[in-house]
């Protein structure tokens, strides 16, 4: 870790749906697995059966990497990974459902080049960023790359309208899902999903540690914490300590390199990470501790950079990621929100978990029957309800998980007037035709600040939120009033003004000052610092250099012990210094000034720091104590949203655009806030417009198989004319058969992996086109415990059975053994039975066991 250089300012297809799905859902994601990988597989079919991901949205990849599972080259991630999955979004027609990828575990997170060092998550984020300030090949530099800035930070926009300005391709929300073994990676996996619409009450401890070349981000602390504060959501506390063995936290940012945490540090959903140079080695460990560290602690998501970073803040979270995972944004969205440069960092854990998401209720109301027949034009019935406080604002039609068409849509109305008033002082502003929810916060964040509409505030739109912050530190904050109204003359109101509270809310932050005294001194220099009070008291500091070949560290520790030393200035209306860095082999020193009292008046002590003319002191003149101004200001928010609390909803489907057939139809309303939580109504149906029709039957398979079996298939049509038959399971199609009906299909079930697998066969004849009903395996390990009925004569054993599963059946005259084998078994269905066509009248004992 490098020192800064200065001062730092299905049908059944999808059995899972989740709990909540805010700004996403397993229809938006695309699960990588490492097909040469059974416990990538198993990982990631765990993760579409828990999260509702629809089999088309899998990518089976068989390459081999360079690195193995740890690193690859740029040309390496282009080639195995990125352009088989655009042309995979391309031929399912995927591209514009898509947000997120998840990475499931063993597959390259480091991209290395002779220009620089970037991690899988951030090229599929916002393509790879090369280092072009290094001033060696191969060797970092400390300096930010060109076009590295990523403009999704600190948006609080919807991911599809944010998604970075710099991405040369399509931009994802990656995550990579992976532990050092399997179970642990399920554990992160069970806990995210686990913690969604929880709405936990522990508490995020912010630490300013000791290492001050780690510690830098306790700057950014106090804007998270008033953020927290007016939402209303939950605890955040800053402190000072090292310690990271608390337990039961909703998340932690810490500046260490090396710390233990305790087994149950987090709570289910919680968001950690340390600002350390190594943190992202997650599997080639450089003595540091890194981000899995956290996840086997408890938390659903972590963050590290690969490479030593410098400690640029701009390269790890900013702690208003608690406050974007406040809001309801998903993990993913609020850690990628709160990273401003993160091609160095690797995102870890399930981005899908949301603990503050509150969706809706959804029901469909016709066809209200289950897998009811439809042809020709059908009408769709369905209402959604709000949760409180955030209305509906659009409603797309999915199809067997793939989006098929935006049903209903409710901007923000024109000619809506939006009439805000902050203490006292009235301003308007008429929506105009076409507008977003943004563009709406925008606009009227601007009429806030016209000279011509001034108010006692300033307005900053971020996304769908309007931050005001008081302009009169003399005015207490309880007395700045905010109170919003909508009318439109013409229609209903479509735009929803939200004050977060109808009065301002007072900081807690202690305002401060940087000082920085550069150039090693002689004997005599000295440097001095004058303090007007509050009150008018002056107070004057100074340090004197008697010593030769003393360096800047020395002195500025002097001046810096002899203020916090100084009678005068420990009252209330005084100051302290804090934050003590000496970097005197790069030629300076500095320290931060702070105001004895936290708020905004207590920083309007004046302070100026003068030194000898061989030593440069910065800045220069009288200052006060707010560096952190906007921190010292009293603060409120405005939300922006559109849509209703309660949306009914009519709709025609015209089914001939759909093969016949079975089909699962899944209505998703989105909150109409920048969160854009989902709601989701669903129904199974039948499509038939033809005499086309199609059956998928299972020759060798059940309900649960082994995984070691060949699952065998055949698909019958009802017509000769056929042109070709699909079968499909996940990761997309396993076979075509053409002109030929019965088909017949074999799937290796090691080639998916352990898991369930939804079958389905696709068969077009004559351009017709029909999808057969869905057929659910598991495909099992271990087998599971299971009894044995006996029935006479003749003596036949029976037993629910695993397919494909080898059972060799064993027998004995004394029931203490030896057992001798009789036969070995392999069902090809859920039933096993065999008869004992020898067996002699005397007693025998029985056994049967697995053969693996």
């Amino acid at each position: 870790m490098r020192l800064r250089p200065a001062l730092l300012c299905s049908l059944s297809l999808l059995l899972a749906t989740g709990a909540a799905w805010a700004g996403g859902s397993g229809f938006n994601v695309v699960v990588i697995a490492n097909q040469n990988s059974s416990n990538s597989l198993q990982l990631a079919n765990d993760y579409c059966e828990q999260r509702g991901v629809p089999p088309q949205n899998v990518l089976l990849l068989n390459h081999s990497w360079s690195g193995g599972s740890i690193s690859c080259s740029e040309g390496e991630l282009q080639t195995n990974l990125l352009t088989p999955l655009f042309n995979m979004l391309q031929s399912r027609q995927l591209t514009n459902q898509i947000e997120y990828v998840v990475l499931s575990m063993d597959l390259p997170y480091e991209v290395g080049a002779t220009n620089g060092e970037n991690t899988s998550t951030s090229c599929l984020f916002y393509g790879f960023k090369p280092d072009t300030n290094s001033p060696v090949p191969g060797y970092p530099s400390c300096s930010l790359p060109d076009y590295s800035f990523n403009s999704y930070a600190f948006s609080e926009l919807p991911f599809p309208q944010g998604a970075p300005s710099t991405a040369t391709t399509n931009s994802f929300l990656a995550f990579l899902l992976t532990d050092t073994n399997l179970a642990a990676a399920e554990s992160t996996l069970q806990r995210g999903v686990a913690s969604d619409s929880t709405f936990p009450n522990q508490t995020v401890l912010l630490e300013k540690t000791s290492d001050t070349a780690r510690n830098v981000r306790y700057i950014e602390f106090d804007d998270a914490i008033f953020n927290t504060r007016i939402h209303g959501s939950y605890s955040m506390v800053r402190t000072n300590t090292d310690t990271t063995t608390f337990t039961n936290l909703l998340g932690m940012e810490t500046g260490l390199g090396n710390f233990d945490l305790a087994t149950n540090a987090f709570a289910p959903g919680a968001l950690a990470d340390s600002l350390t140079s190594y943190g992202g080695d997650l599997l080639d460990s450089r003595g540091q501790t890194v981000g899995l560290a956290f996840l086997e602690a408890g938390a659903a998501g972590s963050y590290g950079t690969v490479i030593e970073p410098c400690n640029y803040t701009q390269k790890f979270p900013d702690p208003l990621n608690y406050f974007y995972q406040a809001r309801g944004f998903s993990l993913a969205e609020a850690y990628y929100q709160s990273v401003a440069n993160p091609y160095q960092g690797v995102m870890v854990g399930e981005p899908l978990s949301a603990p503050f998401a509150r969706r809706g209720v959804g029901v469909w109301l016709g066809p209200t029957n289950n897998l009811a027949v439809l042809s020709g034009s059908t009408n769709l019935q369905f209402l959604f309800t709000a949760a409180t406080n955030l209305p509906l604002g659009q409603v797309d039609l999915f199809v067997d998980g793939t989006f098929f068409e935006t049903i209903t849509n409710i901007p923000p109305s024109a000619g809506d007037s939006l009439s805000v008033a902050i203490d006292g002082v009235t301003n308007i502003y008429g929506v105009p035709a076409n507008s977003s929810v943004a563009q709406v916060a925008s606009n009227l964040a601007n009429v806030l600040n016209s000279a011509s509409n001034s108010t006692s505030a300033s307005a900053t739109a971020f996304g769908d939120r309007i931050e005001l912050h008081a302009l009169n530190p003399n005015v207490p904050a309880a007395d700045v009033t905010l109170s919003a109204t909508i009318h439109n003359s013409a229609a209903n109101p479509t735009t929803i003004l939200s004050p977060a509270s109808t009065t301002f809310l007072d900081s807690i932050a202690t305002g401060f000052h940087g000082v920085l005294v550069s150039n090693n001194p002689a004997v005599g220099d000295w440097v001095q610092l004058t303090v007007v009070k509050t009150n008018g008291n002056n107070v004057t500091v100074a340090v004197t250099n008697s010593t030769s070949g003393e360096t800047i560290g020395t002195l500025l520790q002097t001046l810096f012990d002899d203020i916090n030393g100084t009678a005068g200035l420990e009252s209330s209306d005084g100051i302290y210094a804090d934050d003590f860095d000496d970097e005197s082999p790069y030629g300076f020193a500095d320290f931060n000034i702070y105001a004895q009292s936290p708020g905004w008046p207590a920083s309007a002590i004046q302070v100026t720091l003068t030194a000898s003319p061989d030593l440069i002191a910065v800045p220069t003149g009288p200052s006060f104590l707010q560096d952190n101004l906007s921190d010292l200001q009293a603060r409120n928010h405005l939300y922006v949203a559109s849509g209703a609390s309660s949306l009914p909803v009519s709709w025609t489907l015209n089914t001939t655009q759909l093969p016949d057939g079975y089909h699962q139809l899944t209505a998703v309303a989105y909150e109409g806030t920048s969160v854009r939580t989902q709601t989701r109504a669903t129904e199974n149906v039948i499509i038939q417009n033809t005499g086309l029709a199609a059956t998928l039957n299972t020759l060798f398979g059940a309900s649960n198989t082994a995984l070691n079996a060949t699952l065998q298939f055949s698909v019958t049509v009802n017509t000769n004319t056929v042109n070709t038959i699909e079968l499909f399971s996940t990761g997309g199609p396993l076979g075509t058969v053409t002109n030929t009906s019965p088909a017949y299909f074999s799937v290796a079930g090691t080639s998916l992996g352990l898991g369930l697998h939804p079958f389905y066969a696709i068969v077009t004849a004559g351009g017709i086109q029909y999808r057969t009903a869905t057929t659910l395996i598991r495909l099992i390990g271990t087998e599971p415990q299971f009894s044995i009925t006996p029935t006479y004569p003749p003596l036949t054993l029976s037993w629910t059975a695993t397919a494909g599963r080898a059972y060799e059946i064993l027998s004995a005259t004394n029931v203490n053994g030896p057992y001798q084998t009789n036969a070995t078994l392999t069902p090809s269905n859920s039933t096993a039975m065999w008869t004992d066509t020898n067996s002699p009248a005397k007693a025998k004992f029985y056994s049967v066991q697995t053969s693996y």
